[in-house]
């Protein structure tokens, strides 16, 4: 009786062979992607500022310079608010500058103006004055003649116009005439206007300034 031969198992022990050498090949790529990992992370945390934290941990010193830096020195969220109200206040104020230099400048006017209108009023009183005058002196020189007209003419007929005349009036012109002229004027009248006109130039005369 012949014996049956054995399947020889070299093939199987080649495929165990095969499967370990492929995990074998998983774990070295997956220690190698994690080598890589790490070294990345590691270049990644050279490139970095390290963080206040660790640089306190690592010098107790330096942390607190640098506590102190930061408490001493506002971040950009408190300095807005500041800046803005200082440019409020700025602008503020230059608001009021130019309100107060258009009022001087609205004032300068005014006063200019009013200088104006003062020297038109002086000139114009003046010239005033100057005609007033004028026909002061105009009307002095008219009655004056006028005067010498009436002391002149006739007693009987200058006594006929005196006669027309108001009280008022003729005593003013029989006041500037001589004495004798007067007289002889005043004698022409009726006894009546004679009395009236005597009678205001007799007040006249007592409302004269006496020495």
């Amino acid at each position: 009786m012949m014996l049956a031969r054995k399947t020889p198992k070299a093939p199987r022990t080649r495929r165990g062979m095969g499967v370990l050498a492929v995990i074998g090949a998983l774990l070295i790529a997956s220690a190698l992607a994690r080598i890589g990992m790490q070294a990345g992370a590691a270049l990644a945390l050279e490139n970095t500022e390290p963080a206040p934290e660790a640089v306190a941990m690592q010098d107790p010193t330096m942390g607190a310079e640098a506590e102190t830096a930061s408490a001493g020195c506002p971040v950009a969220s408190d300095i807005g608010p500041i800046l803005e109200a200082l440019k409020t206040r700025e602008e503020r104020v230059s608001k009021r500058e130019s309100d107060l230099r258009a009022r001087m400048q609205a004032l300068s006017v005014a006063e200019a103006e009013i200088d104006r209108r003062m020297s038109a009023m002086e000139d114009a009183e003046r010239r005033l004055r100057e005609t007033l005058a004028i026909a002061k002196t105009a009307a002095e020189e008219d009655v004056a003649q006028l005067t010498q007209v009436y002391a002149t003419m006739k007693p009987k007929q200058a006594a006929a116009l005196f006669e027309e005349m108001e009280p008022d009036f003729a005593a003013g012109f029989l006041g500037r005439m001589r004495p004798d002229a007067a007289a002889a004027i005043m004698a022409g009248l009726s006894p009546q206007k004679a009395y009236t006109i005597s009678v205001m130039l007799a007040g006249r005369n007592a409302a004269a300034p006496r020495e």
